[in-house]
């Protein structure tokens, strides 16, 4: 017979098992009916020597022009050599975009990425990515897709940018691993970022000064007399430390004592700590030699400058101490961060030139730095107001 929806309505149910009833014109294709009442359109062929049977789909999901048109298709792929039910093994066996956040972050993120790094990675995987895509074939995720959960994150454009460039990296690595072919993110339009421009005032870092002295100290209930929490006084001085040199976050809690030389005041900071992966050496102020030699001669029992809970480990983050020390000092809306800012800023400020605030800091790129360059015009104009001034007195004197 020539399988028809007409016809298919009027097949008899097996009492058990199943019976296929096969197309006049498509050679292999045909329709099931099991004991169940259970109907679908399967596809018999013969592929390299084999009897194979490839099952096309239910009649909820197929009409039986539709199922007809199928099997064409499919005895097409058959002529070429392909195998429908291997290809099928292989979308069924595909890794997700699950199983590529997990290769990500162990065969590279971890080698490549500081520790900081990673944790951030694994932050937007795991409350963007993952809840959207993670279920989905790392082949078939499509442009449209990342477009749209781009989109639902418009209300935090930085986040949603990072989410992108995670993506994009991840896909790259996907199409190295022979995963896909190619990057969905490719294209995906990144939204525009304001540049944060906030830096402590004069009058703030004095304020955020004396609350660093404030936040360990506290009164004795016992013998009514002031004292020092010593976990407060570590989380003070990695934050006075960032003040007085620049640094990440992520160099100063990870420091250790070997990379200070505390004779002639240098930080030797390993390239494996360094966002450039480069080593840089940096000068130490006075403050910040008193004060690192004041935690030495305290004694310790680590390599760290800031040690954790145990010895072998360092402290992981100031969030609480950080939150605590600003409402001391009355001061809102200044991430630590922003400290590197400031620092950067004062020098600007102070006339130092942008080569010798980008040595300090770090940075590779001198683009990185020209964000403070306007910050240099307080001191050019003093600077040029001397020249006007002597033009002035000799105007005056003629």
């Amino acid at each position: 017979m020539r399988i028809s929806d007409k016809e298919i309505k009027c097949l008899s149910t097996p009492e058990k098992g199943n019976k296929i009833y096969y197309d006049d014109e498509v050679k292999g294709f045909g329709v099931r009916v099991t004991s169940t009442g259970t109907v679908s359109f399967i596809l018999n062929y013969r592929i390299y020597g084999r009897e194979r049977r490839f099952t096309i789909g239910a009649i909820t999901d197929y009409t039986s022009e539709a199922a007809r048109d199928e099997a064409i298709e499919l005895r097409k792929y058959i002529r070429k050599g392909i195998d429908p039910l291997d290809e099928k093994q292989k979308i069924r066996e595909a890794p997700t975009v699950d199983e590529l956040k997990d290769d990500y972050l162990e065969k590279w993120a971890q080698v490549h990425k500081r520790e900081s790094s990673q944790k951030k990675d694994e932050e937007l995987l795991n409350k963007w990515i993952i809840p959207k895509l993670g279920k989905l074939k790392v082949e078939t995720v499509s442009y449209q897709d990342i477009e749209r959960l781009h989109r639902s994150m418009k209300h935090i454009p930085y986040s949603a940018n990072r989410v992108l460039a995670l993506l994009h990296k991840m896909y790259a690595l996907a199409i190295k691993w022979g995963w896909c072919e190619k990057n969905p993110v490719t294209g995906v339009q990144r939204y525009t970022e304001e540049k944060r421009e906030r830096y402590l005032s004069a009058d703030e870092l004095q304020r955020l000064v004396q609350a660093l002295k404030d936040y360990p100290a506290y009164i004795s209930k016992d013998d009514s007399e002031e004292k020092i929490n010593p976990r407060k006084e570590q989380s003070a001085n990695i934050i006075r430390l960032l003040l007085l040199t620049g640094a990440r976050r992520g160099e100063v809690i990870s420091a250790k004592w070997d990379q200070f030389d505390l004779i002639n005041g240098i930080w030797t900071k390993p390239s494996a700590h360094t966002k450039q992966k480069k080593i840089h050496r940096v000068p130490l102020s006075a403050p910040a030699m008193a004060m690192l030699k004041d935690i030495e001669d305290k004694g310790h029992d680590s390599d760290y400058v800031f040690p954790g809970t145990t010895s072998d480990t360092h402290q992981s983050e100031v969030k609480n101490a950080w939150s605590s020390i600003c409402k001391l000092a009355k001061i809102t809306d200044l991430r630590v961060h922003d400290l590197r800012h400031s620092y950067a800023a004062h020098l600007a400020s102070a006339g130092l030139s942008l080569p010798i605030i980008g040595a300090l800091l770090g940075h590779s790129q001198p683009t990185t730095t020209a964000r403070y360059a306007h910050l240099l015009d307080d001191p050019l104009r003093e600077a040029t107001a001397i020249v006007g001034k002597l033009m002035e007195e000799n105007t005056n004197e003629s």
